[in-house]
């Protein structure tokens, strides 16, 4: 007499923990890192500490071989720490994981397998419409990771790379003051029976509180401005004393550009920062003030300054030294490559843990708010109104 079939399958019998367990099993990742291409690009997205924890943990890093150079890092560095070097770009970008801090070029793309999980910056202002399309054709998962959100609701990414900013700002004016660099010749440190430096900051974000935090601890004295007043309440919070602070009034703001010997411009806009300084302001400024725009990737706030690079970062304008050299973060590539790495690694070990991007996405709110391609399909609604492509809400995409 035959046995009666069970109405059930033998994975539906299985105990539900099991069931579960099975479902949520660890992914080992494959992650490539591929040199950077551009000449003042010097950063990379993982230090050897972040290689050795990513490895520890079953993973495989590939690393392009001289890729860490410009942040001091050497391919010995990377092997003692459990990664891969390789001088095959190719076999780089044939990992399923690619990261770069730079976005990838469009030749660059064609060397990337379909299905690959992108992760990079985006700047989107130095993006065009076939760099989405190539990606969109490669069925491409791309996230941003200036897009990326914490806890709080903050983005970790622009954070970090904006307190490097905000206290290079100082340092580079101090540099530019020193007469062999043709400056003025003034000092930052508040020497006894020297009037200090007079710095003016526009913009109270984070940038402006580096830079003012930087200028205070060299002993200047300092202005704040900015358009919002709880910025200015936090500013003076966050730096534990009462600074001069004020809104962005022309009469006010020339009155204190006309005495300062450094003026920073800290401010950002949706889409391109307000111009906050007239060049008849800076006509009235000191000869051999100097002037350091770190908004000049989204426009500039001064209306003298001009997009510089790391060769030569100065122009004079009216006798004013203006430096407008975009990213200055990667002025200091070691330090940077270290806070691009600290927000990176535990991402990626929770992805591991989580066993794959999937599942992270669905959990990870800040992490989907950093996605900005899905398997090809656009996701994120600024890239779509502002190169008028068509997208979908992620959240229908992937429940």
């Amino acid at each position: 007499m035959s046995q009666p079939t069970s109405p059930f399958s033998k994975q539906q019998l299985l105990p539900q923990e099991e069931t579960l367990e099975l479902e949520k099993r660890k992914g080992e990742l494959f992650i490539g890192l591929p040199k950077e291409n551009q000449r003042t690009e010097k950063r990379i997205c993982l230090t050897p500490d972040a290689v050795n924890a990513l490895t520890a943990n079953g993973h495989r890093v590939l690393i392009e071989s001289g890729a860490g150079e410009g942040a001091n890092y050497s391919d010995k560095d990377y092997i003692d720490a459990g990664g891969e070097i390789s001088r095959d770009t190719k076999k780089v970008y044939s990992c399923p994981i690619i990261l770069k801090v730079e976005p990838p070029t469009l030749a660059e793309i064609e060397n990337i397998n379909p299905q690959t999980i992108v992760i990079s910056a985006l700047q989107i202002k130095t993006q065009s419409k076939k760099y989405f399309e190539l990606l969109a054709q490669k069925r491409i998962t791309a996230i941003a990771f200036e897009y990326i959100r914490d806890d709080d609701g903050k983005y970790p990414a622009v954070r970090s790379l904006s307190e490097i900013a905000g206290i290079s700002s100082i340092l580079i004016a101090a540099e530019l003051m020193a007469a062999t660099n043709q400056g003025n010749g003034l000092m930052f440190g508040n020497i006894s029976g020297v009037p200090p430096v007079e710095v003016v900051i526009i913009g109270a974000g984070t940038v402006g509180e580096f830079a003012a935090r930087s200028a205070l601890g060299l002993g200047a004295n300092i202005k704040v401005f900015d358009n919002s007043l709880t910025k200015l309440r936090k500013i003076q919070t966050n730096l534990n004393r009462t600074v001069y602070t004020s809104t962005v009034q022309p009469k006010n703001l020339l009155k204190a550009l006309k005495r300062c010997d450094v003026a920073i411009g800290a401010v950002r806009g949706q889409d391109r920062s307000p111009v906050l300084v007239s060049s008849t302001m800076v006509e009235h400024m000191k000869k051999g003030a100097v002037i350091i725009d770190v908004s000049i990737d989204m426009g500039g706030c001064f209306e003298t300054t001009e997009v510089t690079s790391h060769d030569k970062p100065t122009v004079e304008k009216y006798g004013v030294i203006h430096y407008g050299v975009p990213n200055i973060p990667s002025r200091y590539p070691r330090t940077s490559s270290i806070s691009i790495s600290n927000i990176f690694t535990p991402y990626l070990l929770k992805i591991g843990e989580d066993g794959g991007l999937e599942h992270s996405l669905r959990f990870d709110k800040g992490l989907r708010n950093g996605l900005y391609m899905y398997h090809g399909i656009l996701t994120n609604k600024s890239v779509g109104d502002w190169f008028g492509l068509s997208y979908n809400d992620i959240n229908f995409l992937i429940f």
